[in-house]
């Protein structure tokens, strides 16, 4: 923003503002926009925020505006104020406190938060004796008639206690923690003080719920008796609850089971005050005639308080049950919102219930079975209730069709979060007795439909139960599910059952295989999959899964009906008969397929092997017959549909010759793809990905391809930089980098991809412009490390790509800045290896000269240019460098933290830190860096000038223009 007067930037202010909230121009407004957002990072910002905010002209909009701006701020940028500035602008704040004080809110919670965030900075000698509270409590005294403005900055001091948003130094946010728990006494003295106003009640029990977050360190004997705590509990009898009061509940209920001294018994004086109370609420719970607001805050009670002691509540004992039966009453409620505030709890019980760690105090096996088998019993009725009252929320709606594409989403999410109750519950009783309990509303269901009024939805309904407990249903149960599978041939073809019906055929799989009595059914089930495939697009998609599934699971028993199951894919896949599966689905064909050729002898399988792939091969090769001119024409699913055919054929045919067999024939084909496509990303993506799992599969049968294929590889490359050759040959080290006999044409591989891409990414902006690259790039690099070392690292390329990983560390692309940084560690995990003490000297020779640039890039990551969800795989880095050259990596290290001004970072601070690394150099132990470089990051990140003045010290971008020859 150019130099302008203060008095000049207010009236440009106001008008900025006029514009962006009332211009019809939506290019005037991005202009205000614009001149806004620079406006709040200049260093007048401050002086005209606060002008305008004590201006009696200022609309509401310009309020709001800058009182934003102000506690921004002071949140971000206090540190351009000089020292002397503290008490004017604390003392322009209290003025805006008690002058907003009826209003407007808005605008005096940001002045609230400003006044935390002040406190947050300046340290509590600074606010006279005692800090900030004592301040409070003096001005409360002095001015009561502001009290609602007091209350609000009295809640709103203990949640910015934690807040990062304020760009304190860690040691002063942590000075400021501890100055808000030692006054924890102060602040609930005032606000039992304001109890006397009944009007302040709810705003004094807001911020009650505040400082209870903040502190677990008030003793449950004193707060069972004390006077908010009363005040909470009291509300309780209101008509309406409070929402406030409900809150303060809620968090006791918490404070109860937080980790504090003593443990729960410690607390059981204020527990045992607590739960009457809320028991007490059943009544009115049940009451039809109660607001639903008051309702979903009873919910809300009783689920917090079955969450928070769920493992009492698993004893048994006829208080615990007492509870269970309102969480019970809570589940039965017609509203799901309602209703499903009880999940957690019913997961958590099952957890409790079923897990030995549970009953790991009571010591021997027999003690912890008996006591086990005693709960279980003790809930067995309550899961079984439990089941009724949630399966019919699954039940498709009437107007399931109108609903939007957000109330399909949310329906689906319901039925999968009952689905997972169901399984909860089988956990508890057993799968076979749950499905004993959901057949009894299946057969209900479907008794009659034939009927012209047959609900289908109730059948749908309890057939999806039935199949979300299929993975807890034993193998040896056949009286249910026999009949369950003589039924579903006999259901209707409405589509969301028929797709449910594929879904159930496909979670019951491994049942059917493993129960001899189900074989029958094996061809009534084949024929409902082929039913659904040509019902609609979703049936199609889940009988192809189901068909999957069923191969598998079944696939010796299915190897004598090959043909049948040929005869399926084929008309799957050409459209035939009617089918609606799509390219996608019709993978799940060929996974079966393949999965069911695994399981035949070699000669059938190379047969069958071959019939299969003829399905992918005839279509491709009648493409590339037309010439190349024609083939480049060709929109890339042409030749990627019937590639991944073939890809998921070589990767599932687990017969390794069979597939190398295979490979070999098609390789000209391959080959030609290869040379007339190489330039579209789509189709090379779906041929390297093919020829990735044939080389996985097939592994030394096709040593005799595997050179002309790398030729290929190294050829396209340098003409084309497709990302996917990269990634290719990283399955071919994996496989051949140890391989002798394969030396040679490895090492000219990694010598022509390499070098050639160290050629394409020289500096920062090509790393950025071509993140898949380096990402697939580094990721071979690693696998050398890993599976060839011996090729790669005496190779010439060794050290330009060191030099390439330098430049590109501070990338942003997630994938690409991981791959580099995993790199790196690899190469200096190797150096500091056992096995590693062949390649030290030359290691040594490559990093030593750059050990001092890359740490120094390594420092500028963790404290500005890279992101902070970066630090774990940076800290990596530097430990696995500290590892291998201790002392002179903590040296690297000195250097760099030197550069950064002391404005930026305290002595104190970037000590912590070197010791950090000190410590590791010298004891290998890496456990304690972390935190002193996470708090180091933090203090450098803290607002945007200090990261700026911290990245301009270090210059890593300027670093990774420096190459050591």
């Amino acid at each position: 923003m150019p130099a302008m007067a203060a008095a000049e930037v207010q009236k440009t202010l106001v008008e900025a503002l006029t514009a962006l909230y009332r211009s019809p121009d939506s290019s005037v407004r991005n202009q205000a926009n614009h001149w806004l957002q620079e406006f709040q990072h200049s260093v007048l910002a401050w002086e005209v925020s606060d002008s305008l905010l004590h201006d009696a002209n200022s609309n509401l909009e310009t309020l709001l505006f800058c009182s934003q701006t102000l506690k921004t701020k002071i949140q971000r940028d206090f540190e351009e104020l000089p020292a002397a500035a503290f008490c004017p602008l604390r003392d322009s704040l209290y003025a805006l406190l008690k002058h907003l004080s009826s209003g407007p809110s808005k605008v005096r919670t940001q002045i609230c938060i400003a006044l935390a965030s002040l406190a947050v900075h300046v340290p509590m000698e600074d606010w006279g004796g005692g800090g900030i509270l004592n301040w409070l409590k003096q001005e409360m005294n002095s001015s009561p008639d502001y009290m609602p403005s007091f209350l609000e900055l009295l809640a709103i001091l203990p949640q910015e206690a934690f807040s990062y948003k304020v760009a304190a130094r860690p040691e002063r946010r942590r000075q400021f923690q501890n100055e808000l728990v030692m006054s924890i006494g102060v602040a609930l003295d005032l606000l039992t003080y304001c109890l006397n106003a009944t009007k302040f009640q709810e705003q004094v029990l807001e911020a009650f719920a505040s400082w209870l977050r903040l502190n677990h360190g008030i003793s449950a004997a004193t707060l069972a008796s004390h006077p908010l705590v009363v005040a909470a509990l009291s509300s309780l009898r209101f008509n309406s609850l409070p929402d406030a009061a409900v809150n303060v509940i809620c968090e006791l209920i918490r404070y109860t089971v937080s980790e504090s001294p003593g443990g729960l018994s410690a607390q059981m004086p204020l527990i045992q005050v607590l739960v009457p109370h809320v028991m007490g609420l059943r009544d009115q719970f049940k009451d039809p005639s109660k607001d639903e607001d008051d309702v979903k805050a009873m919910a809300r009670l009783f689920s917090d308080m079955g969450d928070s002691y769920v493992d009492m509540i698993a004893t048994g004992s006829d208080e615990s049950m007492m509870i269970v039966q309102a969480l019970l009453e809570v589940a039965a409620h017609p509203d799901y919102d309602i209703a499903s505030m009880t999940f957690n709890f019913w997961h958590s019980l099952q957890v409790s219930l079923t897990e030995w760690e549970s009953y790991s105090s009571l010591g021997t096996e027999n003690a912890i079975r008996a006591e086990r088998d005693r709960r279980i019993a003790m809930f067995r009725p309550t899961f079984e209730t439990l089941i009724s009252l949630v399966a019919f929320r699954v039940q498709y709606p009437q107007d399931y069709e109108d609903l939007s594409k957000e109330d399909r989403r949310d329906f689906r999410q319901t039925r999968y979060a009952v689905g997972d109750i169901i399984i909860d519950a089988a956990s508890v009783l057993g799968g076979d007795a749950v499905v004993k309990i959901l057949f009894m509303n299946f057969v209900k269901s479907v008794g009659n439909c034939e009927a012209n009024d047959w609900n289908w939805r109730s059948s749908e309904a309890a057939l999806y139960c039935i199949r979300s407990v299929a993975n807890a249903v034993p193998s040896h149960e056949v009286e249910v599910m026999l009949q369950v599978f003589a039924i579903l041939p006999k259901l209707p073809h409405q589509p969301q059952l028929l797709q449910t019906t594929c879904l159930t055929i496909g979670a019951y799989s491994t049942w059917l295989n493993a129960s001899s009595a189900a074989l029958p059914f094996l061809p009534s089930i084949i024929d409902i999959l082929t039913r659904g495939m040509s019902a609609s697009e979703d049936s199609a998609a889940a009988a192809c899964m189901a068909f999957r599934h069923v191969c598998d699971a079944c696939r010796t028993k299915l190897c004598g009906s090959l043909d049948g199951l040929f005869h399926i894919y084929h008309r799957a896949v050409s459209g035939e008969g009617g089918y609606r599966v799509c390219a996608e689905d019709s993978l799940q064909l060929v996974e079966a397929l393949s999965v069911v050729i695994t399981e035949l002898s070699s000669d059938q399988a190379k047969k069958a092997l071959e019939a299969l792939c003829l399905q992918a091969v005839n279509p491709l090769q009648e493409i590339i017959n037309q010439g190349v001119e024609p083939v480049k024409q060709l929109n890339p699913t042409k030749f990627t549909v019937h590639i991944d055919r073939l890809a998921n054929i070589f990767r599932y045919v687990n017969h390794p010759e069979a597939v190398g067999d295979a490979f070999e024939r098609i390789w000209p084909l391959f080959k030609a793809i290869f040379d007339y496509r190489a330039w579209d990303m789509r189709t090379m993506e779906a041929l390297c990905r093919a020829c990735k799992y044939a080389v996985r599969t097939s592994g030394q049968f096709i040593v005799v391809t595997i050179g002309d294929m790398l030729s290929v590889v190294q050829e396209q490359y340098q003409l084309h930089h497709q990302p996917c050759f990269l990634y290719l040959s990283s399955e071919v080290i994996k496989i051949f980098g140890s391989e002798p006999s394969c030396a040679n044409y490895l090492g000219c591989l990694i010598e022509s991809l390499f070098r050639h891409t160290t050629h394409l990414l020289t500096k920062i902006e090509e790393f950025t412009a071509r993140p898949d690259i380096a990402d697939d790039c580094f990721l071979l690099a690693s696998r050398c490390i890993r599976y060839c070392p011996h090729i790669f690292v005496p190779s010439s390329i060794f050290s330009s790509l060191v030099d390439c990983s330098i430049v590109g560390i501070t990338v942003q692309h997630r994938e690409a800045c991981n791959s580099i940084l995993t790199f790196m560690s690899d190469v200096l995990d190797l150096a500091s290896s056992v096995n590693g003490q062949d390649y030290r000297a030359m290691i040594d020779s490559v990093v030593l000269p750059r050990g001092s640039i890359v740490t120094r890039i390594l420092v500028a990551s963790i404290t500005g240019a890279l992101p902070t969800s970066r630090l774990e795989e940076v800290s990596y880095v530097l430990r696995s460098l500290t590892r291998a050259y201790g002392l002179r990596a903590c040296e690297w290290a000195k250097e760099a933290i030197l550069l950064i001004p002391s404005t930026a970072v305290t002595e104190s601070e970037s000590s912590r830190f070197l010791n950090a690394l000190s410590k590791l150099a010298s004891e290998a132990d890496s456990s304690a860096l972390f935190g002193p470089l996470e708090e180091l990051s933090d203090v450098c990140r803290r607002n945007r000038a200090v990261q700026e003045s911290v990245q301009g010290a270090l210059k890593p971008h300027q670093l990774n223009f420096v190459r050591v020859s």
